[in-house]
């Protein structure tokens, strides 16, 4: 519980201290009046902070569920069918109000949701369970879904186009405050319906058979953490965009520090994940004044050598 304080209180510190850092100054007297906080810095605070949290918490349960500490929602595919869903429902759409505010979330959920489906069943089918045929079916998933995604490029219109290229970079620019209180209370939610099952979880991780044996109704168990990964991961992707690598580092550096207990793990990835994604795009919009970064890609920057490093250290492990 100690911990969980100095977390909280690290975590609420920096979200207090980026509301300040950007292009426009701001001073302590200024704030309440200001545009900039109130419509721009704050929504766009508060949504890295959820989406982030969002992805280090379906992080932790994606490693969790495939028993694998370099198994990530990127990876694996799920971020690229929510992507390829989006693509689709942007060039078919006839009506982007409609598609902006329900169309893409839900596009987005299913695509994470059938390729989280589809990953599960080729891994049981073909035995699919050392990390290299793991990695080897989400690299061609992810190869499929960017050919279809390059097929829908090459149809979209300048507009059409022009929409998912920036998308698809990763941004929170697009921030508002209905998008803070969706993902709010779908975290929440999600988080209230899979954190008092970690017990189960922990039984899951030492394998099928002996989480069964202990009276756990695995098949259950595992729709729920896919459904909740699928809706975490879908809801991110539509409102964010591609935002790599904060689902593989944020489980990875509790279990470094706490240990595999995913009491431990589901929740303090959660608060991470948050913290990193701040953080990031706080640079990503600062550090090449007065352009802006798309985060999505500074994450991938550092995100992508702690990979190597991580399949590196497993392959000698």
């Amino acid at each position: 519980m100690f911990n969980l304080v100095i977390v909280s209180l690290v975590l609420m510190l920096g979200f207090i201290s980026v509301l300040f850092i950007g292009p426009a100054s701001l001073s302590l007297e200024d704030w309440k009046t200001s545009v900039v906080f109130w419509d721009i810095r704050l929504p766009r605070a508060l949504l890295a902070i959820l989406v982030g949290a969002s992805l280090g918490f379906s992080g932790a349960m994606t490693q969790a569920l495939f028993r694998n500490p370099l198994a990530d929602p990127a990876l694996l595919g799920i971020s690229g069918g929510a992507a390829l869903a989006v693509a689709l429902f942007i060039i078919v759409s006839p009506v982007w109000v409609l598609s902006e505010m329900i169309g893409i979330p839900l596009a987005a959920f299913g695509g994470a949701l059938f390729s989280c489906f589809l990953l599960m069943n080729l891994s049981k089918q073909l035995s699919f369970n050392s990390i290299g045929h793991l990695l080897l079916c989400g690299i061609a998933l992810n190869a499929f879904s960017a050919a279809l995604i390059g097929l829908c490029i090459y149809l979209a219109d300048d507009s059409q186009l022009r929409t998912f290229t920036f998308w698809t970079l990763g941004s929170v620019a697009s921030a508002n405050m209905f998008f803070v209180a969706v993902i709010s209370f779908l975290l929440m939610s999600t988080f209230i319906f899979i954190y008092p099952l970690s017990g189960s979880i922990n039984a899951l991780s030492l394998g099928e058979d002996v989480a069964q044996h202990l009276g756990i109704h695995v098949t259950h168990l595992k729709m729920k953490m896919v459904i909740s990964v699928a809706l975490l991961c879908g809801v991110s992707v539509a409102f964010c965009g591609m935002i790599g690598f904060i689902s593989l580092m944020a489980p990875q550096m509790v279990r470094l520090v706490l240990g595999a207990d995913q009491k431990s793990v589901l929740i303090y990835s959660t608060f991470l994940g948050g913290f990193l994604l701040l953080i990031a795009d706080t640079l990503a919009r600062t550090l090449a004044l007065p352009a802006e970064m798309p985060v999505g890609i500074f994450t991938s920057l550092i995100g992508a050598p702690y990979f190597l490093y991580l399949l590196k250290k497993k392959v000698r492990g």
